[in-house]
């Protein structure tokens, strides 16, 4: 790594995720939904000229694991120009699922291709059979608009019509608009921000400095993975059903450490569903490289370097490696989820002292909305314990890195009351270090909706460790207006009346130790 001191990976590390963060703040304020503006569910990222992740801003894991197969989709099909910004959702194609829209752009230094930027936002409708994009479908076209790489912008020219048969095909067209024209913005001060960047040090000190630290990266990630003692670790962990039976899916993992390298196999997990808890191969590559930052503490730079020693091993046409047109909407947000839950469970019987219980296992997804508007929300629960300290409450664990939508914000934009919104008091599981509970939000609709749940944990409690018990199952109620009561499954799309109530009680954490 020639003459690359510790000084010079933290000042260049700095600078390329500094683009990247800028890029986020810009989107964030300049969007119009509640979801990207408030829950801030994107994510942007810097690559280099080969398309290789450079650097990452803090946000969304299953989303920035999954950029790279993206941008490599858009490299491999389209000749990029100055000028030119991509806009694709493609699941097939490094994607996550159809609401995710990816915008990519080139930037140019004269007439060379020195890096690409990238910026993926959660839109809270892509069209679809159901209002906000996130029903339990059985095919890809029931979930949305299927976009495969292709130019919004050619050469500083604006694709009007494909915007616009866009924009007449989803729920809420300004806040559509509103959200992309912020990506395009996010995306115009990221290219801002590497010029300054050129101008300053130089394009080929930045490319010096670019490889170097992704071999850094690579060397500091082999180094963790050398602390792994050598040999095969199995761990299997289901999601509750596929939303039309009540069977558990099976997810299946043989971890192989091999010193400074490891193998991840989930060859022999379930087949593909018939409904969307699907999840592409990029989502499952995207869990397995979390789960081994996570494992780095926060030391090893994200990159294309980190990546470099894991192997991921999958079967085409299984739930961890859909295939079009495999329904996808739910894999990215819930069997993500268990896939991190397997790898821990894997890892924790090489490293009990680094591995926390389970968490919550699942983002608890809720979708509603009528023919003029769409709203999308994921929901906390509670974190595993973990040795020496219990799990915290009430928080977004794993694969989403979303806040909560402010109870304020989301009672001006939509026709909804939110009636209570608390911890879910004893809903950790007992240990040595306890699990953290979950959460309890109510909606009272003001107006008749759609609404969409995509919700894990409700069948099978998550897992304590070492003697810790598992956190209780989330529950999901509705209540008619009279008040009676019925528990809803984990996965559906339901008709609710005006002055109709649900109430999502999220999983706890499992517990860490005997009690």
């Amino acid at each position: 790594m020639g003459a690359f001191t510790a000084t010079e990976i933290s000042v260049f590390y700095r600078l390329f995720s500094s683009v990247a963060e800028e890029m986020g703040v810009v989107l964030q304020r300049s969007a119009f939904s509640p979801n990207i503006k408030e829950r801030r569910d994107f994510s942007c990222a810097l690559f280099d000229s080969q398309g290789r992740l450079l650097a990452q801003a803090a946000h969304i894991p299953v989303h920035l694991g999954a950029l790279p197969d993206t941008v490599a989709a858009v490299l491999e099909e389209l000749d990029l120009h100055p000028g030119d910004v991509v806009l694709t959702n493609d699941p097939y194609r490094g994607g996550t699922h159809l609401p995710d829209l990816t915008l990519v752009a080139p930037v140019f230094v004269g007439e060379r291709r020195a890096f690409l930027l990238a910026v993926r936002a959660h839109h809270s409708d892509v069209g679809g059979k159901y209002p906000g994009s996130m029903g339990l479908a059985r095919h890809i076209e029931e979930e949305g608009i299927l976009i495969p790489p292709r130019k919004l912008v050619s050469e500083g020219r604006f694709d009007r019509e494909f915007w616009e048969d866009f924009l007449s095909r989803v729920r809420g067209r300004a806040e559509r608009e509103g959200d992309l024209r912020a990506q395009l913005a996010a995306l115009s001060r990221g290219e801002a921000r590497l010029r300054e960047l050129v101008k300053r040090y130089g394009l080929s000190v930045l490319e010096e400095k670019a490889a170097e630290l992704q071999a850094y990266s690579e060397a500091y990630m082999r180094e963790i993975l050398r602390e792994i003692p050598q040999g095969e670790y199995f761990f299997e962990d289901y999601l509750d059903d596929d939303g039309l039976s009540e069977e558990p899916v099976p997810i299946r993992v043989r971890l192989v450490a091999e010193g400074d390298r490891v193998r991840v196999d989930f060859r022999g997990s379930a087949p593909e569903l018939p409904t969307g808890l699907n999840a592409v191969r990029s989502v499952t590559r995207a869990a397995v490289f979390y789960v081994f930052l996570s494992l780095a503490g926060g030391l090893v730079p994200p990159n294309q370097g980190a990546f470099r020693p894991l192997k991921i091993l999958t079967e085409p046409h299984t739930v961890v490696d859909a295939r079009w047109p495999a329904p996808v909407a739910g894999g990215n947000v819930e069997t993500s989820q268990r896939i991190v839950d397997a790898v821990l469970g894997a890892l924790a019987q090489a490293l009990p002292e680094k591995i926390p219980a389970a968490s919550c296992g699942s983002m608890n997804n809720l979708a509603f909305g009528g023919k003029d508007f769409a709203y999308y929300e994921t929901m906390g629960g509670g974190m595993g314990g973990r040795a020496g300290a219990p799990g915290l409450s009430g928080v977004h664990t794993h694969m989403t890195n979303t806040l909560n939508t402010p109870v304020e914000a989301l009672e001006l934009a939509y026709p909804v009351v939110v009636e209570r919104y608390s911890l879910r008091a004893g809903s950790g599981g007992r240990g040595r270090f306890r699990g953290g509970d979950g959460l309890v939000r109510r909606f009272r609709f003001l107006a008749p909706v759609t609404v969409s749940l995509l919700t894990e944990r409700r069948r099978l409690c998550p897992y304590g460790l070492f003697g810790g018990e598992p956190g209780k199952r989330g529950l999901n109620l509705l209540f008619d207006r009279e008040g009676r009561r019925r528990c809803l499954p984990g996965k559906g799309v339901w008709e609710i009346g005006a002055g109709e109530v649900l109430e999502i009680r999220t999983p706890g954490g499992g517990g860490y130790g005997k009690p």
